[in-house]
C-alpha cells in the first residue's frame, strides 16, 4: 500500500448535542479533527501508511489529538510537541432551515507558531524514497 503524508491542524471540535444551539448548550461533544488529519485518518482505513504531521503542546489536550490518530492507526511520529494551545472549533448542527454555524479559535495555537525547524523534514521527506 501507499505510504501518504498530511500536514495541517488537528483541532478540537465542541458541538453542543443535536440540533441544540450554541446559546441552549449546558455541554459540548468533544471530537477531534481537521481536514488533513480526517485525511489521514481516511487513508489510515483503507490500508494504507498514514502520517500525521503537526505541532501539538505537550499537555492532557494535546495527547488526547494524538491519541485520536492513533485510535485509527494514524503515525504521529513526525508531530512536534510544544506550544500552549490546541486550536478550537466549535460547530452547531443546524435543523430545518437554519444552518450549520462554525466559531473558530485557533490563534496563538502550536501549529500556528511553529517554526520549520520544529519538524524534522528531511526524515519526512526519506518517507518518499523508492527503495532499489
Amino acid at each position: 500500500m501507499a505510504k501518504v503524508v498530511t500536514m495541517g491542524e488537528i483541532m478540537l471540535r465542541l458541538s453542543p448535542a443535536g440540533n441544540t444551539r450554541f446559546v441552549q448548550a449546558d455541554s459540548f461533544d468533544v471530537i477531534y479533527g481537521g481536514g488533513e488529519a480526517n485525511v489521514a485518518v481516511s487513508c489510515a482505513n483503507y490500508g494504507h501508511d498514514a502520517y500525521f504531521v503537526s505541532k501539538l503542546p505537550e499537555h492532557e489536550i494535546g495527547q488526547a489529538a494524538v491519541n485520536a490518530l492513533r485510535r485509527y492507526g494514524v503515525n504521529t511520529k513526525f508531530i512536534a510537541r510544544g506550544g500552549d494551545r490546541v486550536g478550537i472549533y466549535y460547530a452547531e448542527t443546524g435543523a430545518s432551515m437554519r444552518p450549520s454555524k462554525v466559531i473558530y479559535d485557533r490563534a496563538n495555537s502550536s501549529i500556528a507558531e511553529a517554526k520549520p525547524e520544529d519538524f524534522d523534514f528531511d526524515a519526512i521527506m526519506e518517507l518518499s524514497r523508492i527503495p532499489i
